[in-house]
This record gives C-alpha cells, sequence and structure tokens, in this order.
C-alpha cells in the first residue's frame, strides 16, 4: 500500500503553496490507489498561532481533499498530531543515544554567543559539528560521571545527531536525481530541544517511518534538509522513503517565493479559505468567488502540466492524469489573472442551479426577496459575464436600487437632443402595451420617426442601470417590470431637466 502524508504546522494560516502540496500529495496517492494522510507538526510551541489548525483543515475540506487517517479521522498509526506522540520520539532517541549515534549538548545560550563571535571575528561562519564538538560541552568531551551528574541535576541541555567526518551522503529526489552532499559542511543537528520537544527533522523521520510512509511530496524549500533525514534513518538503520520536492510558487514577477505580502501589494487572495475575518479585502480564494474545482485545475499547473488547461477537468480526472515525469523542476509564476480566467470557464460551463449553490453574497440574498420568482432568469442573464461568484454584486446592484447619480461623463456619451421628449414616449408606449410587447412597440416608434436606435437605446439603458453595460436591455425590462421601469424614467427624466 503507497502511503502519502501532508504534514502542515499550525504556524498560520494555510498559504496557497501548502495548499498545492497537499494536492499533489493527494493526486499521487490515489493514482497509486494509495493512502493520504494529514499529520499535524506542532511541536514549535513559541510559533504555535491559535486557530491555525482549524483554518488547514477547513481550507482542505474546502477544495475537497479527504484524508484517510489524521485528527478526528483516526487510524492505526496515531495519534495524528505529534504534541501526542512525545513519549514515542523519547523511546527512540535514547536508543540513538545508546548506540552512539547521537549525544547530550550542555552548552548554554552565552556559550553559544560566544563561539558565534570568535568565528565571525576569524572571517568564518559558527556551526556545532565534527571540527569543533570535542572542544565544547557536551557527553563527548565531558567524563561519563560528569554526564551523569549534569543530568541528575536537570541541567538544560540539547541532544544533537552525531554526524561522520568525511562523508558523502547520496540522496534521490524523484524530480531531480541524484544528489550529493558532503557530510563536512553538516550541522550536528539538534534532534530533542532543551524543553524535551523533539525538533522537525527528528519527529519528521520518526513519524515517516512509524506512519509507514512511502512517498513524501513537499516543498523545494525543505530540499536543504534531505541530507539530515538521510543520516537520521542511516542512524536508525531504516530504509527511507521515496522524496519529491516541488519547485516553488513564485510571485507574479517571478523573483521570489509568493508571499501574503504578494497578495496584499498586487490585491490576490493567497489561501484557500479567508484567514482574518475582519479584514476588508478578502484573502481566501472561496471568499475571492472561486469554485474548488477551478483552483485545482489553476494549481494543477503550477508546477505541473497534467491536462489540457484550455478545458475545466475534474478531480478525478487529474488522479488519472497525474505523472511525475511531468512536474517541472523550475518555479512558476503566480498569475492571478489566469486562475480567474479558468474560474469563468467554469462559471460559463454550469448550470445556473449550481451557480446559486456557490453564491452566497448579499446580492443574491436581496435579489431572491425582490425577484423571488425571478432569481434562476435572473443568473441566467449574467453567467457569461462572471469571472468570480462574488461578481453579482457589481454586475446586478442595479436590480436592487435604481440610480440615483447618474455620472455625468456617461451621459455626454449618449448626449440626445429630445432626450426627455423620447424617455417621455417610452413610458407611454410601457404604460399602454404589456411588458412582454413593449420591445416591439417600442420598435416600431423608433422606425417610425426614423430616431438613430443606438443611442436612443443607450440613453434607455443609462436611465435603468445608470450605466452603458450589462445584460440584454429588454431582458432587463422584463425582471423589473413595468412599475419599476416608470419610476426609473421618471427618475431620469428629473436628471434632464436638471441640467438644463
Amino acid at each position: 500500500m503507497e502511503r502519502f502524508r501532508f504534514a502542515p504546522s499550525p504556524t498560520g494560516p494555510l498559504h496557497i503553496g501548502g495548499l498545492r502540496t497537499a494536492l499533489f500529495n493527494y493526486l499521487f496517492a490515489k493514482k497509486n490507489k494509495g493512502k493520504v494522510i494529514l499529520r499535524i507538526e506542532d511541536t514549535d510551541k513559541n510559533r504555535y498561532v491559535e486557530g491555525s489548525e482549524k483554518h488547514i483543515i477547513e481550507s482542505l475540506k474546502w477544495l475537497n481533499i479527504n484524508f484517510d487517517e489524521g485528527p478526528k479521522i483516526g487510524g492505526k498509526y496515531g495519534p495524528y498530531r505529534q504534541s501526542e506522540r512525545t513519549d514515542l520520539y523519547k523511546k527512540y532517541v535514547e536508543k540513538l543515544i545508546k548506540e552512539g549515534r547521537a549525544y547530550y549538548a550542555f552548552d548554554t545560550n552565552e556559550d553559544l554567543i560566544n563561539e558565534r563571535r570568535k568565528e565571525e571575528e576569524k572571517g568564518s561562519v559558527f556551526f556545532y559539528g565534527q571540527h569543533n564538538r570535542l572542544s565544547l560541552k557536551n557527553s563527548l568531551s565531558l567524563t561519563e560521571s560528569k554526564v551523569s551528574n549534569l543530568i541528575k541535576n536537570k541541567v538544560p541541555h540539547v541532544i544533537r545527531l552525531l554526524i561522520s567526518t568525511d562523508k558523502n551522503i547520496l540522496c534521490n529526489d524523484l524530480l531531480r536525481g541524484n544528489i550529493n552532499f558532503d557530510s563536512t559542511v553538516l550541522e550536528d543537528k539538534i534532534l530533542i530541544k532543551s524543553d524535551g520537544i523533539p525538533t522537525y527533522h527528528f519527529a519528521n523521520v520518526v513519524d515517516d517511518h512509524l506512519m509507514r510512509i512511502s512517498t513524501v511530496v513537499r516543498g523545494e524549500e525543505w530540499l536543504s534538509s534531505l541530507p539530515i533525514h538521510f543520516l537520521i534513518y542511516d542512524a536508525f538503520n531504516w530504509t527511507p522513503p521515496n522524496f519529491l520536492h516541488l519547485p516553488l510558487i513564485l510571485n507574479p514577477k517571478g523573483k521570489g517565493k509568493l508571499s501574503k505580502r504578494d497578495g496584499d501589494r498586487y490585491g490576490f487572495p493567497v489561501f484557500g479559505i479567508n484567514w482574518n475575518k475582519n479584514l476588508s479585502q478578502n484573502n481566501g480564494f472561496k471568499e475571492a468567488g472561486f469554485a474548488p474545482i477551478s483552483l485545482i485545475n489553476y494549481l494543477s499547473q503550477l508546477g505541473g502540466s497534467f491536462k489540457n488547461h484550455e478545458e475545466i477537468h475534474s478531480f478525478n480526472d487529474f488522479i488519472e492524469a497525474f505523472d511525475v515525469k511531468k512536474i517541472s523542476k523550475g518555479g512558476s509564476k503566480f498569475d492571478y489573472e489566469k486562475a480567474k480566467w479558468i474560474n469563468s470557464k467554469y462559471i460559463q460551463n454550469i448550470n445556473v442551479k449550481d451557480l446559486l449553490s456557490f453564491s452566497n453574497s448579499q446580492t443574491k440574498q436581496k435579489l431572491e426577496s425582490l425577484y423571488p420568482h425571478k432569481i434562476n432568469d435572473i443568473y441566467k442573464l449574467v453567467k457569461d459575464r462572471m469571472v468570480l461568484f462574488s461578481d453579482d454584486e457589481k454586475i446586478l446592484s442595479f436590480l436592487i436600487s435604481s440610480p440615483t447619480n447618474y455620472p455625468i461623463e456617461i451621459y455626454e456619451k449618449i448626449r440626445l437632443e429630445n432626450a426627455v421628449e423620447e424617455i417621455t414616449s417610452a413610458i407611454n408606449i410601457i404604460n399602454k402595451v404589456p411588458i412582454s410587447s413593449f420591445k416591439d412597440s417600442l420598435m416600431h416608434y423608433v422606425k417610425e420617426r426614423n430616431i438613430k436606435l443606438g443611442n436612443f437605446m443607450k440613453s434607455l439603458r443609462f436611465a435603468l442601470v445608470g450605466d452603458l453595460t450589462g445584460p440584454d436591455l429588454f431582458d432587463i425590462i422584463n425582471i423589473l417590470d413595468k412599475k419599476e421601469c416608470i419610476k426609473r424614467f421618471n427618475n431620469y427624466i428629473e436628471f434632464l431637466k436638471g441640467l438644463s
């Protein structure tokens, strides 16, 4: 059984890069008829952010990434929060110490600061390893009785990995092939911190082994940690899983990793769902008006090319098409306009019922109360004009309230010499005929008086909507109905008279 895991840390909201990593884990697992596990790596208490675990889980749920094992789901390899597995880590680190693959280090912060200062004065960088460990305060340089007394007296200490000298570390990445690392430039990484809590490196390896993870799919930023992880596997004499490090999602300029600051700067979301609901700007794709499958279609091309992105594909399509060979090695620039284009294609291809199910805007709620029997017709009119589900607010606001301020700059484009007279004629016509016959009667009136149809239609639209864009004019009239149309025409006449 192929087993994959997504292992986020609850140190903040789930970024789009994390969503992409979770998605690729899911696609890879399901392509191989395997299982995908959610593990919460919450050992770093100093960086823990209240509410972030909930945000992570709800973001993944919104994207329809469903796990086979994890917190609240269960499974035989749990618990699935690292904070609940501390006894396990203690057991395994004691094994490494006993076998001489790890050691106690009693250096204080002041000791380490002094050592760094010495190295800086020599123009070099301090790191704790094979070239200096015997001159520092640890169980390799101290007598056994001294070490026992320090531990007995509960003197603060960490546990470090003992890295062998002059060792070539051969690692493999499914995307990049074999990668060689030189052990002489590696620090003896801390495995257990002074508070007894494991570091990411140690807990990560122990959990992946115990949970029988067969392939680790994670971001490229962890590639530099690969030799340390291989050395920990080697220290336990465990076979490491396969590794796949996904390329970075770059900011729109292609210079550096995409960050929340980029979203703030350029005005686009960077999280699956809103993180801070008090912010005026939506920072979640859901609240911005995206469908989950639209975001999946977009994310699958950020670092991969599994399908023709001129079309909208289902989740199962991407599972079937997933192929490691189609993942690029280089980073991909985030393109919000492309993401929106994909979402617009999705909206155009769904039915009105599905469109209404996605839209939960206040605009939709108001329209349902004002036009309870016309809501389907209303959204059918604008479906092809919508890019985001949230676009209904700006496209359909004219149906909620009549125009009060007519922009002069737009009026100047359609100035009609006999505007009051023509709008009054439109009122007379709509009063005399059923709303369904208004178009034919109006066309007859225009032809009979040799009126320029284009400008006249613009004038009518401007009177009803307050703008020159939008759905078909006569469809708008049918929705507004006779009484509301007459009211708006009269308002426009008052506006015209005020200009004279």
